[in-house]
């Protein structure tokens, strides 16, 4: 593959497939040859604005078109379905985060590009941010110490006009999990890339602004534990007005402690708090006017150049024969920790991670939601 143009796909041709389409674009000899949605109309519309050769509406007919790869932007609990296929066609996978809505339907996935021998990358674009790698090279080159401590902050907003434009969007069957697994587990992912693998969580949930709008949790709660002996917090919502962004606070146990956030969402995340030792910064991020509010599809372009990072190292794992920057089993972490709190909140009791490998919510659903998701 790396003499030759790798052919790609994109299954679902909602809001963020344009971003895969703009990072393939500017990637040498990548070749966009087709989309793929279940409804044909819309991914026959996507195609012919993007003179994109080919739309078809089943993954049977797109991995028929000697595709090397595809990108996934269904709904989360779709995932699942869409690699199993693309890995007995030997199709490598690019899967939009979470890799799934459930612990065992993604270690299925990962267990089907194993034995298939197919590259699974996941999306977790904001680890590409330069302050967050620079925590990263901090910690593995001790510079920073043991991470110990950590708070992941989410305050964002999302409004009755975001969940009505899609309805599948709020819903345990279409959507897997609310706050939690659509917009937190970005900075779930990112907690556990600093402090490691985690091994127990409590926490509660609720669904205080947006009853009647959505099945699933617009608000939650959390702490934490590392295999480390490290503690963390979370604390999420859709409900806070205007969106505050996110932040991302972690302390070693040599008292250096930085803090990093992401205000406007989308933005840059910046090192508001940096006090490495010799390295001392304080670069307050609400200074100035709040940001109003902006719709969803201003922040997917904010984060654009981000998915070109992670859609070009994932074509170059392709053609290097290296994995990918996120795999499928890195993808799972984060999802592990959500689908424990989902656990905690059920019980209201501690749950070890990996105790729980189907997402709970799932055993209430109705007979005719279980069939849809089979």
């Amino acid at each position: 593959m790396s003499t030759e143009n790798v052919r790609v796909g994109i299954v679902g041709c909602g809001n963020i497939a344009d971003n895969h389409y703009q990072a393939y674009q500017q990637i040498h000899g990548v070749d966009i040859v087709a989309v793929c949605d279940v409804d044909l109309d819309r991914a026959r519309a996507f195609a012919a604005e993007r003179c994109i050769p080919h739309a078809v509406a089943s993954v049977a007919e797109l991995v028929e078109l000697d595709l090397n790869a595809i990108s996934v932007c269904t709904p989360h609990p779709t995932h699942e379905a869409v690699v199993t296929a693309a890995a007995r066609a030997k199709v490598n996978v690019l899967c939009e985060k979470p890799i799934a809505a459930d612990v065992a339907a993604a270690e299925r996935m990962v267990a089907a590009a194993r034995e298939a021998g197919i590259t699974l990358g996941v999306v977790f674009q904001r680890r590409y941010w330069p302050s967050m790698q620079r925590l990263r090279r901090a910690i593995d080159d001790g510079r920073f110490g043991l991470p110990m401590l950590a708070h992941c902050q989410v305050l964002l907003h999302r409004g009755s006009e975001y969940y009505g434009a899609a309805p599948w969007r709020g819903t345990w069957v279409a959507d897997g999990g609310g706050v939690l697994m659509t917009q937190a587990i970005h900075n779930i992912d990112l907690l556990q890339w600093f402090l490691g693998d985690p091994v127990e969580v409590s926490a509660k949930a609720g669904t205080f602004v947006h009853r009647g709008i959505i099945e699933v949790e617009d608000t939650a709660a959390a702490l934490v534990t590392f295999a480390s002996g490290a503690i963390a917090t979370v604390t999420a919502t859709v409900a806070a007005r205007p969106n505050l962004g996110t932040r991302l606070t972690v302390t070693s146990d040599r008292g250096a402690t930085v803090v990093l956030t992401e205000y406007p969402e989308g933005a840059d995340a910046l090192e508001e708090v940096w006090t490495v030792r010799g390295e001392q910064a304080l670069t307050p991020s609400l200074a100035g006017a709040l940001q109003p509010d902006m719709p969803v599809s201003e922040v997917n372009a904010r984060l654009l150049r981000l998915h070109r990072r992670h859609v070009a190292d994932f074509i170059d794992a392709l053609r290097t024969g290296r994995e990918p920057f996120v795999t499928g089993e890195e993808a799972l972490k984060s999802l592990r920790i959500v689908q424990a709190v989902y656990q905690s909140t059920r019980t209201g009791l501690p749950v070890a991670i990996g105790e729980c490998s189907v997402n709970p919510a799932f055993r209430h659903l109705d007979a005719a939601a279980q069939e849809t998701l089979a």
